[in-house]
């Protein structure tokens, strides 16, 4: 695997650093790259989520903590410079391989520093039972990016206040607080955090590739697509019906409904899962017309979701939209 070296050590915004992404996978010819960066204190969430569901806005601004958006799904996760952020370019566009791989790369990388760290879930790296790296991941043209946190030392109070997972999330690891559900890998091994990025450098890369100074110009171009409101921000339609629930090895699901004469006249889904494939044409649109019954919704929906959102089936779907329902105002907006 060849690691991706910038030409300079400038500390850039975390926004720069998934525009490099992208850059490596759409231009350089790796069949494997992998890079490591930190930012200071930023919140990132995914690509399906709504911020005022999953950031404490307040606390940001008042201390001065980014918000970004990726293009992966997954959750909401916080970072800064005492931990370490993980992206992996791949040409592999098989997604269980892909994701597996990189996963069992970071593990055996702790694991060779003799930590007692296991892959597990969907998507995380666990010590005791304690998170220490959550990933996500997304497709581009025959490429695949997984990127990920790696906790080494963190600013707890930021994390804990910046983030609002929902209790059902909290409930289902067995935990009651963000700070319980967390490890720090500086209380698992004396080495400093440059020295474990060292680690984990020479035992996934073999090679080094240092980016041209034109390639910078270039991510900085692709950067601000990141950084504009409308994808930080996105749109907030109206809606007249709101379906939450808790799917064991999907995720929060938010479904978002506009009803008219009893049907489905559009739709969203929010939340912290992994999109595979097309929402609006596998999900969103054939929902349309659809009525809030089971044989309606059967008739609309693929008996297989899980192409599209992992671990998805039609059967859950259908499930949130008839028996988690709440009312609300039309054209309320969030």
């Amino acid at each position: 695997m060849t690691y991706i070296q910038l030409p300079d050590t400038i500390r850039r915004p975390l926004a720069f650093y998934l525009a490099m992404e992208e850059y490596v996978a759409r231009n350089l010819d790796f069949d494997d790259a992998f890079f490591m960066w930190q930012v200071e204190p930023t919140v990132i969430f995914g690509r399906n989520q709504l911020i005022s569901n999953e950031v404490n806005l307040d606390y940001c601004r008042h201390h001065g903590i980014a918000t970004y958006r990726r293009k992966s799904g997954g959750g909401c996760v916080y970072a800064d410079m005492g931990n370490v952020m993980l992206s992996y370019v791949t040409s592999d566009t098989n997604v269980g391989m892909t994701f597996n791989r990189y996963i069992n790369l970071v593990t055996l990388a702790l694991v060779r520093m003799g930590i007692d760290a296991r892959a597990t879930g969907r998507n995380d790296i666990l010590i005791g039972g304690r998170k220490v790296s959550g990933n996500a991941f997304y497709h581009l043209k025959n490429k695949s990016i997984v990127h990920g946190t790696l906790l080494y030392d963190t600013n707890m109070e930021n994390m804990e206040h910046s983030l609002t997972p929902s209790t059902p999330k909290l409930a289902s690891k067995g935990v009651a607080s963000v700070r319980q559900h967390i490890a720090l890998l500086k209380d698992y091994t004396p080495l400093t955090l440059a020295q474990v990025m060292e680690h984990i450098r020479s035992t996934v890369c073999g090679s080094e590739f240092t980016l041209p100074t034109d390639a910078i110009t270039k991510i900085s171009e692709m950067e601000q697509e990141y950084r504009s409101d409308e994808f930080i921000w996105g749109s907030n339609p109206s809606y007249t019906t709101v379906c939450r629930s808790r799917v064991e090895g999907v995720g929060d699901l938010e479904a978002r409904l506009v009803m008219k004469n009893g049907k489905i006249r559009s739709a969203n889904l929010l939340g912290d899962y992994f999109l595979l494939g097309d929402l609006e044409s596998s999900i969103l649109r054939p929902l349309r017309g659809a009525t809030l019954e089971r044989e309606s919704l059967e008739a609309a929906l693929s008996p297989d979701l899980s192409t599209t959102i992992m671990g998805l089936s039609r059967a859950h779907l259908i499930d949130l939209l008839l028996h988690h329902q709440d009312t609300t105002p039309s054209h309320q907006s969030n």
